[in-house]
């Protein structure tokens, strides 16, 4: 099955690249240019391309798949952060594997919960498959646990009751659908800095399974958390799910791996895989150590239902274990929230992760915008046979609207107008020949120049005539002869 890129969403194949995706700002050559290349943990030396998607952080590695940061631009510019998983070389190029990821694919993508992490893109990049995922900014359950393990910090009892809570929400509701995760394990639990926990990789394993795939190195760090009928090879229904959650509890209580092969310069990685695959078919469950938690033993008893040999003596459904679980936890006074868990995970992880990874986003940002401005010379054109033929078309252009104007306004064309058109036409061919010398700006100014906006050119007013001294001596005379005769009157009038 060829695979060029498939949005999952809406279920149909699409071709690569997309229509329509903006340019990378900075100016259409920007796109030729490499980025820069950093060190990266994973296989790809980063930042770097991936379909529509800029990977710029190696976030986490398994043996199917390493997992990315990266950077998506919408149709209308805006930016916003996936989670890649890019699987390895051996299963991309498995056309029975790739056929039946895309198919599983479809199905977790119709999976829309608030614990369920959503699928949204599965694509093919130079042979390397991906699949594009919403990003929970935090870390999973594993990296927790070891972060717990090195910075000595206990993970208290409530949050552990309330991871397990959100992950049994989120199998029950997949469930419900008909879906059988197959691969419940701490690297698949995603835990967010706000609070979130979220249940991810519905299919990998069910893609693994269908093409025919044996329990070899890729499903090695799996085999801790299989079911005994899983480990056996048996058919599977949601009851492995649960069994695999009974082992995530009681690993968060006891603080350890509950299968242990041994240490790992005793074994081989072939002895380990065999020996803890041979510990999951026996299912030899180690009792808990007490802690001196509230009724401890109820407690106990929800771990061991949920991790009994036989699917029929465990729980029938994630909602009826999601339901003990719930009753301890508020019998013991155990209850916890998100907004609670959030802020000790930022308290304690989350800061210096946080920041690391903000700084590499602004590097990858920068690297998109280009530089803050570009600098070109304008180089100055010379007079060509082709800027002379585009003046002499701006030329007649320049002379004739007066003579057009003149006729559409039904008046004769006057002979002084007629004169005039030739040195019309002198003054713009003298203008077409300077705009082609200085690369054409005059002629573009003048091009552009906006038509008067009444019916006929409007000439000048001229300036007012300059008045001699002597008509203003003259009316003084007149006004002082005329003021005298007033006062003569008024002087025979008084006798």
């Amino acid at each position: 099955m060829q695979i060029d890129r498939l949005d999952v969403r809406r279920g149909g194949t699409l071709p690569y690249p997309p229509s329509g995706l903006p340019p990378l700002a900075g100016g259409a050559g920007r796109e030729e240019r490499p980025l820069r290349r950093a060190a990266s943990r994973g296989g790809r030396p980063l930042p770097c391309r991936i379909g529509r998607y800029t990977l710029f952080d190696h976030i986490g590695q398994g043996g199917m798949a390493d997992l990315y940061l990266a950077r998506v631009r919408t149709d209308l510019g805006a930016a916003r952060l996936v989670a890649i998983k890019e699987v390895a070389p051996k299963f991309a190029h498995d056309p029975r594997f790739v056929e039946m990821l895309a198919s599983e694919a479809r199905l977790a993508a119709g999976l829309r919960h608030a614990s369920i992490v959503q699928v949204e893109d599965l694509g093919r990049e130079d042979g390397a498959l991906y699949i594009a995922m919403e990003y929970v900014e935090g870390f999973d359950l594993r990296e927790l646990l070891r972060r717990c393990a090195r910075q000595k910090v206990k993970l208290p009892v409530a949050f552990s009751l309330l991871i397990i809570a959100e992950a049994l929400q989120a199998l029950a509701y997949a469930h419900r659908k008909g879906v059988v995760h197959r691969d419940v394990s701490p690297s698949n639990v995603l835990l967010s800095f706000e609070g979130e926990i979220k249940l991810c990789d519905f299919g990998i394993a069910r893609a693994h399974e269908r093409c025919g795939g044996t329990l070899d190195e890729a499903l090695q760090g799996k085999a801790g958390y299989m079911s005994p009928e899983q480990a056996r090879g048996e058919a599977l229904d949601a009851r492995s799910d649960l069994f695999a959650a009974g082992i995530l509890l009681w690993e968060l209580l006891a603080g350890r791996r509950m299968y242990s092969a041994g240490p790992g310069a005793a074994l081989s990685k072939d002895e380990a895989r065999v020996e803890l695959l041979e510990l999951a078919r026996r299912a030899e469950i180690p009792p808990l150590a007490e802690r001196g938690l509230p009724d401890e033993a109820a407690l106990h008893a929800i771990v061991a239902r949920a991790l009994a040999e036989s699917p029929e003596d465990r729980y029938p459904s994630a909602a009826a274990m999601l339901r003990d679980v719930a009753a301890y936890a508020a019998a013991a006074e155990l209850t916890a929230s998100p907004l609670r868990f959030g802020a000790w995970l930022r308290d304690n992880f989350g800061m210096e992760m946080v920041a690391a990874r903000r700084a590499r986003e602004r590097a990858v940002r920068a690297l998109e915008l280009g530089p803050p401005a570009v600098i070109e010379p304008v180089a100055t054109a010379a007079a060509t046979p082709r800027a002379m033929d585009a003046g002499a078309a701006l030329a007649r252009d320049v002379a004739t609207p007066a003579a057009r104007h003149e006729a559409a306004a039904g008046e004769a064309v006057v002979p002084e107008a007629s004169e005039a058109a030739p040195a019309a036409r002198e003054a713009a061919m003298q203008l077409a020949w300077a705009a082609g010398a200085q690369g054409g700006a005059l002629a573009v100014r003048a091009a552009v120049e906006p038509p008067s906006p009444w019916g006929k050119p409007q000439r000048p007013l001229a300036p007012p005539e300059r008045q001699g001294l002597a008509p203003l001596l003259l009316h003084c005379a007149l006004l002082f002869a005329l003021a005298a005769l007033c006062i003569a009157a008024c002087y025979l009038a008084a006798r």
